[in-house]
């Protein structure tokens, strides 16, 4: 048991990511504690957490259900809160030694820079933190001297592929993807397509968001950005590889041609009790890579013709700006308009596009620029779905 239990924050608790944090807790109970659980909208699991964990705080977003929570929880020695504000309020928290970035999309951003700017280390998994505002994010990680530890099965490869590596250069990252459940798909497939059948991958259990962005290939579209600012490493020397057994999870090539890569069974609480524990590796029990059980590895490249997501993702990365925050708020816009049966698959590309075309371009946005272009672009991309596709596809 170490001195010291490592005192965590969950941003997101009732989603994928952040009940399988609460399993690596669980599971490693002489190491960490649960000090914060926030959530948007499940408060009945959010409570049933409560109960369990015995946080000091919790915050349910949607303020409408704060006195359902705070009636729940009576009996307990639990702080309740409810709003956005209280999120980024409890960040700051000084008994909070770690945050856990598990919100979906845009909202993990302002929660993340009030973390930062508090000293605290972040583990990542809301990687739209970093595709709308990387530059200011790394920027402000360094002058507070704050360590970001990746969470994305993908990022945490290529962190724990670096470690003794650092003053060697990367020439390439080369960063995996399944390929989703449409892999090899062409676009008369894709045009009828439904959501139920975008929701099944093949490989991971993710939330729906993330599940369709997976589909779609904007997830590693984002992830590529990601990269970019965690790794400082431009555009040209980051390659996607398609490999559907997910059990290589990204490499690194360095100057001399050498490549190493890290590999395990897809299951993101390996990933996930890293970041908690690092530098160092606990013992856990997850299952184990069978080799024999993946008697061929096969890579292929990307087909980013009929998955054209990717491409703007990697157009949005090298235009820089205030473009990749262009990207992601379309984005967020359209998968919400397909899990609501509103547009087709392969609609989310048209608008994310004409999005990205249309919006005022800043070339070194503030952090009001950000939000003024994530707002804007919502409102745009919500008109183009009003006013030309909706129920039409």
């Amino acid at each position: 048991m170490q001195e010291h239990k490592k005192h965590i924050a969950i941003l997101g608790s009732t989603g994928s990511i952040g009940t399988q944090a609460l399993e690596v807790i669980d599971q490693n109970p002489d190491y960490f504690e649960v000090e914060v659980l926030t959530a948007n909208n499940n408060a009945d699991l959010l409570i049933r957490q409560a109960i369990h964990f015995v946080p000091n705080v919790v915050v349910i977003a949607n303020e409408d259900k704060y006195l359902y929570v705070k009636e729940a929880l009576l009996n307990f020695p639990i702080k309740v809160y409810s709003g956005a504000d209280a999120i980024c309020q409890i960040v700051e928290m000084d008994t909070v030694d770690l945050v856990l970035t598990a919100m979906v999309g845009y909202a993990g951003l302002l929660p993340t820079i009030r973390a930062i700017k508090k000293g605290k280390h972040i583990a990542l998994a809301n990687k739209e933190t970093l595709v709308v505002a990387g530059d200011l994010i790394t920027k402000l990680a360094v002058a507070n001297k704050v360590a970001i530890l990746p969470v994305d099965s993908e990022h945490s490869a290529i962190f724990q592929c670096l470690q003794g590596e650092w003053h060697n250069k990367i020439e390439k990252i080369l960063l995996t993807a399944s390929g989703g459940p449409f892999l090899g798909k062409e676009r008369s497939y894709l045009e009828k397509v439904t959501k139920n059948e975008a929701l099944k991958h093949p490989c991971w259990e993710m939330g729906a968001k993330i599940t369709i962005d997976s589909a779609s290939l904007m997830n590693k579209g984002l992830e590529v950005i990601e990269a970019r600012w965690l790794f400082q490493v431009p555009a040209e020397q980051i390659e996607v590889v398609v490999h559907p057994q997910s059990v290589i999870h990204s490499m690194v090539q360095f100057e001399d041609g050498s490549i190493k890569a890290q590999l395990g069974i897809p299951d993101m609480k390996i990933p996930i009790q890293y970041a908690f524990s690092y530098p160092l590796r606990l013992k856990n029990q997850q299952s184990r890579l069978n080799f024999t059980k993946y008697p061929t590895f096969s890579f292929t490249e990307p087909d980013t013709k009929t998955f054209r997501n990717l491409a703007l993702a990697y157009e949005a990365l090298k235009k820089g700006g205030n473009t990749p925050c262009i990207l992601n708020a379309a984005n967020e816009v359209v998968v919400d308009a397909f899990l609501k049966d509103r547009i087709g698959f392969l609609k989310m590309s048209d608008l994310i596009e004409k999005a990205m075309n249309s919006m005022p371009f800043i070339t070194e946005p503030t952090y009001e620029d950000i939000k003024q272009s994530n707002e804007e672009t919502i409102k745009f991309t919500k008109s183009l779905l009003t006013h030309k596709f909706d129920n039409k596809l």
